[in-house]
């Protein structure tokens, strides 16, 4: 009998999740069944545990319930710690463990384009969950500098306070939106801002080797603003399709290349 995988959230329609499953299972020869589960609002508690009391292997989280996964748990691993959200869940020795794949998924998708992280100096824009998840796996890739720029100075800031102990190694900093100015290897956009339409506007003393938008299939000023000073781009497909992998790995104790899959 095939194993049983499920991805939960609110909406559900959108995602990806099966179609890359099925993917992996074909290439590496695993036999799976992999479906979408919408629980209400209130309800992701009573769905997941209904799905694991029904034999499923792994559930996959998405918005809204990722921190709802991390408090559930009895077992997070480092990464899920220190990001303090879950998108990953599995049943081991009668306890439900989280992981957070996001950023592995994220480096993953930046090594794949063959642009060097180690010893690199990255700007992240953007200072809430999405820049908190990936900042661990991007330090243990070898990044040795981060700046996070966000509207709210206050909130990069925290943030900082909060990561600066679990990634000792590297040096972490604050700076506002309107301070944005500098020379980095990458630059990461971790805010909605494209997607909303509200443009960032990149000043001409920020200079950058790449540029690297966590979001995917949306018209993106910020990349469009790279991309007229003549900076190689990405969007977040990698991203998304790395987090699957490093799922599917984690419950199947195999790993698709993802480069098969760009």
């Amino acid at each position: 009998m095939s194993k049983q995988f499920a991805v939960i959230g609110h909406p559900i329609e959108q995602s990806r999740s099966p179609e890359l499953h099925q993917a992996f299972a074909q290439k590496t020869g695993v036999e799976l069944s992999y479906t979408k589960r919408l629980a209400p609002l209130d309800g992701f508690e009573a769905s997941m545990k209904a799905f694991f009391a029904a034999g499923g292997a792994g559930m996959n989280v998405t918005i809204p319930f990722k921190e709802q996964a991390f408090a559930e748990c009895h077992v997070l691993t480092e990464r899920a710690q220190i990001a303090k959200a879950v998108n990953t869940l599995w049943m081991q020795d009668g306890q439900l463990y989280g992981d957070n794949t996001d950023g592995q998924g994220l480096v993953d998708a930046i090594q794949a384009l063959d642009w060097i992280l180690e010893n690199t100096s990255i700007l992240i824009i953007g200072a809430g969950g999405a820049t908190r998840g990936v900042i661990y796996p991007l330090v243990q890739a070898g990044v040795r500098n981060i700046v996070i720029a966000n509207r709210t100075l206050a909130r990069a800031e925290q943030l900082v306070a909060d990561l600066r102990e679990k990634v000792p190694e590297a040096s972490l900093a604050a700076i506002s939106l309107n301070d944005l100015k500098g020379n980095f290897d990458l630059v990461i956009n971790a805010t909605s801002a494209s997607l909303s339409g509200d443009a960032l506007i990149l000043p001409e003393n920020l200079h950058f080797k790449y540029a690297y938008e966590m979001a995917y299939g949306k018209p993106s000023s910020f990349l469009d603003q790279a991309k007229s000073r003549g900076i190689p781009t990405s969007e977040g497909y990698g991203m998304l399709v790395g987090q699957a992998i490093e799922a599917f790995y984690i419950w199947n104790g195999l790993k698709p290349s993802l480069k098969d899959f760009l």
